[in-house]
């Protein structure tokens, strides 16, 4: 295990460094304990969650409160929580591991068990005082008490400073009156603590504090209705009302105006955490299709033995292959980082919030593409069964319900794409990855002549490594340009964010896919290999695609004349094959691999 600094990539270094395939963590590294915990939160799943879909689908809020509770018992909410405070003290891709495999029973299991262990408790165990610390983690951790987070407001979605709840000093300096409005708040019918961020005077940002909640005395806190939405039935959403609700002075979180800087950590271990929640879902959703598929006969055939139905089942596949790989590798890549900084002396608090900032780009990009693509998944499942897709008594039109929240919460897609090519001008800004160097080497190439030499690709990968290294050439070459020409004012142009976002995103998934399968190949031989190979060789032609697209289109917005024609060259030269896959080849392997295991098989 990487245990120096200059073993371990920065976050977002992955764009100008190359990651060896040894250094990439991938699911067949599991250990024995990460194993059995993988498989006894799968039992449970299946035990509480899976059998009892159709009370979640019917609004049962107290069972998804009985099943919380039955998790605590069992240690799974308590999984991150450092042993000190009644949690299993477990490393980071654990703690993505457990989130992951406990998700895919419904969607509202899955939110009330991420709001609770991310942004519930997290918040707490990353900025709370040792008092603060000692005398509220253990019930949350435990399941005796539940948590909730209370950052929206009616006029603060996005805009998450912009709120206007009210705290105000008492006149003996005890006490804080909270007065204000929070809405969509996950498990704040089942809670007995809420995270509350509100404003001190004019304050330019807002503060946390912790507020307990009893409903037998309330506090001048009162509950909306549940609120009727299109999935995750059972998860318990509310708005939330405060009228001079009285918050001990101590019960302040970090310090006065800190409170936007908590929103947006504990968000960062939210958005890889949701990344993870989205993965098993995937894998049972391709199972339940291919099942359908090889069952259902048209013309005498199962449907599964037509070409239009092997793409689906190709594509959904392969994404899910590819988001687990990507969440993965970023998963130990942050418990690395967390293990080295507690070796250099910093606190587990310390290490475990500078741990996962380092890396909010990476988990900004898989918050996007596994949302995405569990959608996606869900939507041709739902085409997979036909008309019975669109019934209730098939799994997949809940599932389609249940994903569509996942491209919403956590900071919407739309953010997420800012804040990852966001993050990480800034990053190179302050030094941490240097973008500016390898752009104009990019620039340099382009006014070059380009090499006319045949490689030799003989090797597994040898193309597709050359290809993630164009692409990467792609992105220096377009955002380069954008900063160049918009400076600090880039932000003010959206478009051109999100296509460089979107270009930033598929090369990092791409190369994840491509350096677990080579990684895999490596240690157990290409034959094991040769479906996971046809995955990672379909993604990245795919993903060169979008590249494209997405490089023309800024390209073409920011960029004119000579400049404009020496780009779209240079991303004609940066998105071309020298040899290119056949890609209904690669899909009959995949289709054909999960057809005869009936099931999703990786």
């Amino acid at each position: 295990m990487a245990d120096t600094e200059k073993d371990i990539l920065r976050g977002g270094q992955f764009l100008v460094k190359e990651t060896n395939c040894e250094d990439v963590f991938t699911p067949e590294d599991f250990s024995e304990e990460q194993t059995m915990m993988k498989e006894a939160v799968a039992e449970f799943n299946e035990r509480e969650i899976i059998a009892h879909k159709a009370r979640f689908e019917a609004k049962d809020y107290a069972l998804t409160e009985e099943v919380m509770r039955k998790a605590g018992e069992l240690g799974f909410l308590g999984v991150a929580v450092p042993e000190a405070y009644n949690g299993l003290g477990m490393g980071f891709v654990s703690t993505v591991l457990t989130c992951d495999y406990i998700s895919s029973g419904t969607g509202s299991f899955s939110t009330a068990f991420g709001a609770h262990t991310g942004i519930g408790t997290m918040p707490i165990t990353l900025y709370g005082t040792e008092e603060q610390k000692q005398k509220y983690v253990p019930k949350l951790a435990t399941g005796e008490w539940f948590g909730a987070y209370c950052l929206t407001e009616p006029g603060a979605g996005s805009d998450a400073n912009s709120g206007k709840t009210t705290a105000t000093l008492s006149d003996d300096g005890k006490s804080y009156k909270i007065n204000g409005q929070k809405m969509w708040i996950s498990n704040a019918g089942f809670c007995s603590l809420m995270i509350v961020f509100a404003r001190i005077e004019d304050d330019k940002n807002i503060t946390g504090f912790i507020v307990e909640y009893d409903p037998k005395n309330a506090n001048g806190i009162t509950l909306g209705e549940e609120e009727h939405k299109l999935g995750i039935r059972a998860s318990s959403t509310r708005q939330v009302f405060f009228n001079d609700t009285v918050v001990p002075a101590e019960n302040m979180l970090a310090g006065r105006g800190e409170g936007f800087k908590i929103a947006m950590n504990a968000l960062n271990v939210g958005r890889i955490k949701l990344a993870a929640a989205c993965l098993d879902s995937q894998r049972r959703i391709v199972t339940t299709g291919v099942q359908y598929a090889n069952e259902r006969k048209q013309f005498k055939t199962p449907i599964s033995d037509f070409g239009a139905i092997k793409i689906k089942l190709a594509e959904m596949t392969t994404n899910a292959y590819v988001g687990e790989s990507a969440t993965y590798r970023a998963s130990k890549n942050i418990e690395d980082r967390i293990a080295m900084r507690e070796a250099a002396g910093n606190t587990h608090q310390e290490a475990e919030l500078k741990g996962v900032e380092e890396y909010a780009i990476e988990c900004s990009i898989l918050k996007v593409a596994v949302s995405e693509d569990v959608q996606s998944c869900a939507d041709e499942g739902i085409q997979i069964f036909g008309g019975m897709g669109f019934s209730e008594e098939t799994p997949m039109e809940a599932a389609w319900r249940d994903a569509r929240i996942a491209r919403i919460y956590e900071g919407t897609n739309e953010i997420n794409r800012m804040l990852s090519v966001g993050m990480l001008v800034k990053k190179a800004m302050k030094g941490h990855v240097d973008l500016l160097g390898p752009a104009s080497e990019v620039q340099s190439e382009l006014m070059g002549i380009p090499s006319f030499e045949t490689p030799d690709f003989s090797e597994l990968f040898s193309e597709e490594k050359v290809m993630i290294k164009k692409l990467k050439k792609t992105f220096l070459m377009v955002a380069g340009g954008a900063v160049q020409k918009f400076g600090p004012q880039l932000e003010e142009h959206q478009q051109l964010l999100i296509a460089a976002a979107d270009i930033l995103i598929e090369i990092y998934m791409a190369e994840s896919a491509i350096l677990r399968t080579e990684k895999n190949a490596k240690r157990f031989g290409e034959d094991s290999q040769k479906t996971q190979i046809a995955m990672s060789k379909l993604y990245l032609y795919n993903a060169v695609d979008i590249i494209e697209k997405k490089g023309k289109e800024s390209i073409i917005s920011f960029a004119e004349g000579d400049e404009q024609r020496m780009m779209l060259m240079g991303l004609k030269r940066f998105t071309k094959y020298q040899n290119y896959p056949d890609i209904v080849d690669l899909r009959n392997e995949i289709a054909e691999k999960v057809k005869a295991e009936n099931k999703y098989c990786f």
